[in-house]
């Protein structure tokens, strides 16, 4: 954890909110645990969000000043965010290259949420850069170790961009699922007992010293 008096950086466990749900379990959830633990904070706090089964690093504001000026450098994209993600099946050998970007247009799937589709007409622009950084084997299952950066921050939006089939002949995306995930991939095998993805790199401004934050959190798989 990384604190100063104006804001937190946390690390998330897979399986838990970022922010409040429904019901009594609904509470446990990231932002609840920081206002137990700063009962000093006021405001939302809550400056972005990762998905219930993503782990890793979160941002929280702790005053209103604060979560103003963060959602302010996530809004023009001067924060940026690395992920580690294992992707199922040898991508380089797929896509003929190790490293490129995802362009796909996102929006909602009103009749299956909270999933994602790819829309070329009504979707909203998501760019994803991405490079492979291994091809491993997971218990006979070949997988692609792949740092995602999103330029964007569109909802599943790493999840869509490495799932979807890949350009043949227009642009597409990586098709390769990220092992693990229930909503968009590959679940039916023993080392997907959780999404295999982790927010592992944050950089952004203090908005109180102007200095540039850079916290690291190493993948736990």
């Amino acid at each position: 954890m990384l604190q100063t008096g104006r804001f937190v950086v946390v690390d998330k466990p897979p399986g838990v909110r970022s922010v409040p749900g429904l019901g009594e379990t609904g509470q446990v959830c990231v932002i609840n645990a920081c206002r137990a633990m700063f009962p000093h904070a006021t405001g939302p706090l809550s400056v972005h969000r990762l998905d219930m089964p993503t782990s890793g690093l979160m941002v929280v504001a702790l005053d209103p000043e604060t979560h103003r000026a963060l959602s302010w450098q996530f809004e023009s994209r001067t924060v940026r965010k690395l992920y580690h993600a294992l992707l199922v099946g040898d991508v380089p050998l797929a896509l003929g290259v190790r490293t490129g970007e995802v362009t796909l247009p996102l929006r909602a799937d009103i009749t299956r949420r909270p999933t994602q589709i790819v829309d070329h007409v009504h979707g909203r622009h998501a760019r994803t850069l991405w490079r492979c950084l291994a091809v491993e084997t997971a218990s006979g299952l070949t997988v692609s170790r792949v740092e995602f950066e999103p330029v964007t921050g569109r909802s599943h939006q790493l999840r869509v961009h490495a799932a979807s089939p890949a350009p043949s002949p227009a642009p597409g995306g990586l098709g390769a699922p990220i092992l693990g995930d229930p909503l968009y991939g590959h679940t039916t095998h023993p080392t997907a007992n959780r999404l295999m993805l982790h927010a592992c790199t944050l950089e952004f401004d203090d908005p109180g010293t102007g200095e540039r934050i850079t916290a690291h959190s190493p993948s736990p798989f």
